[in-house]
C-alpha cells in the first residue's frame, strides 16, 4: 500500500498535524514516518529567485545599457542555508511509494508560493496525486477536516499564478527602478545626505508608503494655525441653563460675509464682539426639538489590519510584532488564521459558533470574561448570527475574521503576558457581537433669534447624547483619554457639557431667556502623523486613513499590499532608514534620506507614489487569483509599464 506525504511550512505546524493524525513514531532527520503517513516541512522559503548576475555576469554591474532587465525564462535556486532540508523534502517527494502528496502550506497566497517553488524544483513522483489542505485554524478537528476535504492541487493554480506574478512584479520593479534611479540620481543623493555613495531602493508598495509618510509630514510642516472665534449662547435661567453654538444660515445677517472664517466662526475677535453686541437684548425661540433613541451595534470582528491598529494603540507595539503574537496564538490553537482581510464569519462557521463559546466558557480562566459569558446565558442572548452583519459569505475571500477557537488552553499559562493580553482583546471583540446594541437618548435643540429691524434670523443649536443601555459597551468599554479624565470638570462647563435633564423639559415654540453670550477662541489643527498601526489601516484603504469604522467597511476595495505583507513593508522602510518609528508612541516620521528619495521619485516617476496605482496592481493580482484575467495579460501590462517608464526617464537624461 502506497504512502501519503504531507508537507507543512514549518516544523511546529508539522507536529500539530502529526498529533491530529495520531502519528507517534520517532522523528527522523527532517521528517516523521508511520505506516501510512510521511510528514515533512519547509522552514519558510527553501527556494528563491536568482539575482540578475546568474543570468549574465555583466548584470552584476549597475549600468544603463543592461537595463531594463526582463528575463524570458526565469531562474530559481535553492537557498544555501536550507539546502539540507530542501534535499530531504525533494527525496521524499520523489519516492516511488508515495501515492498522494498533501500540500499543507500556510493557507494564503505566500504559503502557496513557498510550496509551489519547492514542487517546481523538486519534481515530485509523477504518479502521485497532489492535493491542497486549506484550514482556518490549527485545532485537531480543523486539521482533520482539511485533510479529508483536500482539493486537487490544480484548483489552486490561479492562486499560484497570482503568487508567482506578485514575486516577479516586485522583483522587476525593485531591480529595474532601483538601478535606474541610482544610476541617474545616486551621486546627487549622496551629496544631499553627506555620504560618499548612495543607492536608491524602490519598491512597488514600499515607495508608495514612503510617499504617504512624507506627504503627510510636509502637510504638517507647511500647516499654519489659524485662530477663529465662535459664539456660544447661554440660554435659560440662572439655575437651569444650557449652551448652544451659533452657526450662519441663509437668513443670517452674516450670510456670505467676508468677516467669517467658516460657518461657525469669525476671523477677527472684534467682529465677533460686535456681532455679540448686535445679538444682546433680543429674545430666543425654540424652533426645533428632536428627541430620538439611537442604537449602536458592536463593531465587526478583527481582521489583521484592525487588530494591528488596535494593538499599536493599546500596547504600543509595531504591526510585525502584533502579527508575530497572533501567529503564535494561531499555532497554539487559540485563535483562527491571522492573515485575513475579512471582518465577518462564514455562514458555515456561524452555525457552529456555540462550540467556540462553550470552549471559552469551559477553558478560559478569566474572571471578567466568565462574567460576560454568564450574563449571556442568564439573559438568553441569541447566538443565532445568521441574519446579522457579522455573517456575510460575499465578504470572505480566503479566510473569515480572527476569532478565538475556544481551544488550546493547555498552552495558555506558558504564554508571555503580552500574548495573553492580545488574546483577551480578541476574545472580548468576539463576545461583544452576541450582546445587544448600546442605546442612546439624543436631544437636538435649535433656537432662533429674530431681528425685526434687519429682518434677519440667527440660529443657535446644540445636541446631547446619553447612553441609557450599555449593551455591548459592557465588554468594549470606551476608553477615556487621560486628558479627558483630568479635565472632566472643565469639560462639563464647556459648550458640549449640557445636562440632558435641562434639555428634556424644553418645549418647541417656547420663548427662552438669554443669559449671555461667550466668545470662544478656536484654532485649526494640522493632520495627525501616522503611527505604525494607523498606517496599516491606511494601506488597507488604498492610502486613506478613515477613522469611521462603518465608512471604512463600505469603501473597502483593493488596498496597498496584502494583510500578509504590510507589516514587513513598514519594517523594511525602517530598516533601510527611510522612516523612523518612535519606540514609545509608535509615531512615524520620514528621515532626511527618506525625504530625499521621495523628491527623486516625485521628479522622475511620480505615479509610483500614487496609492491608486499600487492598489490597481494589487487588484490585478486578485483578478488573476479569481481567474478574471489570464496571467499573460498581467505580465504584458507589467512589461509595457516598465518599458514605457524607462523610455521616458532615459530620454530625460
Amino acid at each position: 500500500m502506497g504512502k501519503k506525504l504531507l508537507i507543512t511550512e514549518k516544523p511546529s505546524v508539522a507536529m500539530e498535524f502529526a498529533k491530529a493524525l495520531k502519528i507517534t513514531t520517532k522523528r527522523k532527520d527532517g521528517y516523521l514516518e508511520s505506516d501510512n503517513w510521511i510528514i515533512t516541512w519547509c522552514v519558510g522559503h527553501l527556494v528563491t529567485m536568482s539575482y540578475p548576475e546568474k543570468y549574465d555576469e555583466k548584470l552584476k554591474y549597475w549600468r544603463l545599457d543592461t537595463l531594463p532587465f526582463i528575463p524570458e525564462e526565469w531562474k530559481y535556486e535553492i537557498i544555501p542555508q536550507v539546502a539540507k532540508q530542501f534535499n530531504i523534502v525533494k527525496s521524499l517527494l520523489q519516492r516511488e511509494d508515495v501515492e498522494e502528496i498533501y500540500n499543507a502550506g500556510d493557507s494564503g497566497r505566500e504559503g502557496e508560493y513557498i510550496q509551489r517553488l519547492v514542487f517546481m524544483m523538486a519534481k515530485p513522483n509523477p504518479k502521485a496525486k497532489i492535493k491542497r489542505v486549506w484550514i482556518d485554524s490549527q485545532t485537531e478537528e480543523e486539521i482533520l477536516r482539511g485533510i479529508k476535504e483536500a482539493k486537487d492541487s490544480s484548483e489552486y493554480d490561479s492562486l499560484s499564478d497570482s503568487a508567482y506574478l506578485r514575486a516577479k512584479e516586485d522583483y522587476l520593479i525593485g531591480i529595474n527602478f532601483s538601478r535606474l534611479l541610482s544610476i541617474i540620481y545616486g551621486r546627487s543623493l549622496a551629496n544631499k545626505i553627506n555620504e560618499d555613495r548612495a543607492s536608491i531602493s524602490v519598491g512597488r508598495v514600499m515607495t508608495c508608503v514612503l510617499g504617504m509618510v512624507v506627504s503627510r509630514e510636509r502637510e504638517i510642516r507647511n500647516f499654519k494655525k489659524t485662530k477663529y472665534y465662535k459664539i456660544i449662547g447661554v440660554f435659560g435661567n440662572k439655575d437651569s441653563n444650557f449652551r448652544a453654538e451659533w452657526k450662519v444660515n441663509e437668513k443670517s445677517k452674516m450670510f456670505e460675509s467676508p468677516k467669517l472664517y467658516n460657518e461657525t466662526g469669525f476671523k477677527k475677535e472684534n467682529d465677533a464682539k460686535e456681532f455679540i453686541a448686535f445679538l444682546s437684548g433680543k429674545e430666543a425661540i425654540i424652533t426645533e426639538l428632536k428627541k430620538s433613541k439611537q442604537k449602536e451595534n458592536a463593531p465587526l470582528l478583527f481582521n489583521l489590519a484592525e487588530i494591528q491598529n488596535e494593538c499599536t494603540k493599546r500596547f504600543k507595539i509595531k504591526p510585525d510584532e502584533t502579527l508575530e503574537v497572533i501567529q503564535n496564538l494561531y499555532e497554539k490553537k487559540l485563535v483562527t488564521y491571522p492573515r485575513t482581510d475579512a471582518r465577518v464569519l462564514s455562514t458555515a462557521v456561524s452555525k457552529e459558533i456555540a462550540k467556540n463559546l462553550n470552549g471559552i466558557a469551559r477553558g478560559y480562566k478569566d474572571e471578567e470574561v466568565q462574567g460576560f459569558i454568564k450574563k449571556m446565558v442568564d439573559e438568553k442572548y441569541s447566538t443565532n448570527l445568521a441574519k446579522t452583519k457579522y455573517v456575510n459569505d460575499s465578504k470572505i475571500t480566503d479566510h473569515y475574521a480572527i476569532i478565538p477557537t475556544g481551544q488550546g488552553y493547555e498552552n495558555f499559562n506558558s504564554l508571555p503576558q503580552l500574548h495573553k493580553n492580545v488574546y483577551n482583546v480578541i476574545v472580548k471583540r468576539f463576545l461583544a457581537i452576541f450582546y445587544p446594541p448600546a442605546e442612546y437618548q439624543k436631544i437636538q435643540v435649535t433656537l432662533e433669534i429674530p431681528d425685526d429691524k434687519s429682518k434677519t434670523i440667527e440660529t443657535f443649536s446644540c445636541s446631547e447624547k446619553v447612553c441609557i443601555k450599555q449593551g455591548f459597551l459592557e465588554i468594549l468599554k470606551p476608553e477615556k483619554s487621560k486628558k479627558k479624565e483630568s479635565n472632566e470638570k472643565s469639560e462639563e462647563s464647556d459648550d458640549k457639557g449640557n445636562n440632558l435633564e435641562v434639555l428634556k423639559i424644553l418645549k418647541k415654540g417656547e420663548k427662552i431667556e438669554i443669559q449671555n453670550f461667550e466668545l470662544k477662541e478656536a484654532e485649526t489643527s494640522p493632520p495627525s502623523r501616522y503611527n505604525s498601526g494607523s498606517i496599516i489601516l491606511a494601506m488597507e484603504n488604498a492610502g486613506k486613513l478613515i477613522e469611521d469604522e462603518e465608512l471604512r467597511e463600505q469603501i473597502k476595495g483593493a488596498g496597498i499590499g496584502t494583510s500578509a505583507t504590510r507589516a514587513e513593508i513598514i519594517k523594511k522602510l525602517e530598516k533601510i532608514k527611510y522612516i523612523s518609528i518612535n519606540g514609545k508612541t509608535q509615531i512615524i516620521t520620514p528621515t532626511v534620506k527618506g525625504e530625499a528619495i521621495y523628491d527623486i521619485v516625485f521628479k522622475s516617476m511620480p505615479d509610483m507614489l500614487n496609492p491608486k496605482l499600487t492598489a490597481s496592481w494589487e487588484k490585478g493580482l486578485d483578478m488573476v487569483a479569481k481567474k478574471e484575467i489570464k496571467p499573460e495579460i498581467f505580465m504584458d501590462k507589467l512589461k509595457n509599464y516598465i518599458n514605457s517608464k524607462f523610455n521616458k526617464l532615459v530620454i530625460k537624461m
